[in-house]
């Protein structure tokens, strides 16, 4: 049981798998996200419930907001650990807890906010990508983000969010994926790249993918040199992520 003191608390819920590289060189997906997120007398708590480890049900309302991370696995499958995402995704949004999701994470709230989850038409989108954010209507809140007209971010993905229900508001698009980020009232945001990575996180992805045959060498070796060419606006994004997450937006 989570002690009931006011202080800030975050959960990551991690839906993919470390590497050995990753633990050593950037502390795992736990070390990516606190480097991004985490502040002074917060205390951040990992559930890898790839591995079927979620939060009790009496610990979930403590919390003060949740990130869902990336994942190799498909946001579409039906495995038991993936419904029981959704279902918790769902249980969240009825408290009206923050949520961050990001990539896979992005997917899956997508998902179970009714939205419809495929595989893209326009294959792997791996690199720096531009995103374009629409201007807020009347009734919007995006306006709290003041998001500029673009920013480039991380990108590693083959499965996207294609459809959303009305009262999902999609901010952002790219050439390639029509929903790159959306918002759901003030508590839940969904961002396709990854804001989290660095130039050497994402190369050690792509040669991932290369080895398990999921991307060619020849189709690597090219989005390697693009994206080591091209920088991604890290800080524009962390402060975004920060902005909503912290309960400032």
């Amino acid at each position: 049981m989570l002690e009931r003191e006011r202080k800030k608390r975050y959960a990551i819920l991690m839906c993919g798998e470390d590497s050995e590289y990753l633990l050593k060189r950037h502390g795992g997906c736990y070390g990516f996200f606190t480097k991004m997120l985490a502040e002074k007398g917060e205390t951040w708590d990992l559930y890898k419930v790839v591995k079927n480890e979620f939060p009790k049900d009496d610990d979930v309302p403590f919390y003060d907001g949740y990130v869902i991370t990336g994942s190799c696995h498909d946001a579409h499958a039906n495995d038991p650990w993936i419904h029981q995402l959704l279902t918790l995704v769902n249980t969240l949004n009825s408290l009206n807890k923050k949520i961050l999701g990001i990539c896979f994470g992005h997917q899956i709230i997508g998902r179970a906010l009714g939205g419809k989850v495929v595989r893209s038409t326009a294959s792997w989108d791996i690199g720096v990508t531009t995103i374009n954010f629409m201007l807020p209507s009347s009734s919007s809140n995006n306006s709290s983000f003041n998001l500029p007209l673009k920013l480039s971010v991380f990108k590693c993905h083959r499965d996207e969010v294609v459809d959303l229900p009305a009262e999902v508001e999609v901010i952002g698009c790219s050439e390639k994926t029509g929903i790159e980020m959306f918002r759901y009232e003030d508590h839940i945001l969904g961002i396709q790249g990854h804001p989290e990575f660095t130039i050497d996180i994402l190369l050690h992805f792509i040669d991932r993918l290369t080895r398990r045959n999921l991307i060619q060498e020849g189709f690597a070796s090219d989005v390697k040199v693009k994206a080591a060419i091209r920088e991604p606006d890290t800080e524009a994004w962390k402060t975004l992520c920060l902005t909503f997450l912290k309960g400032q937006s």
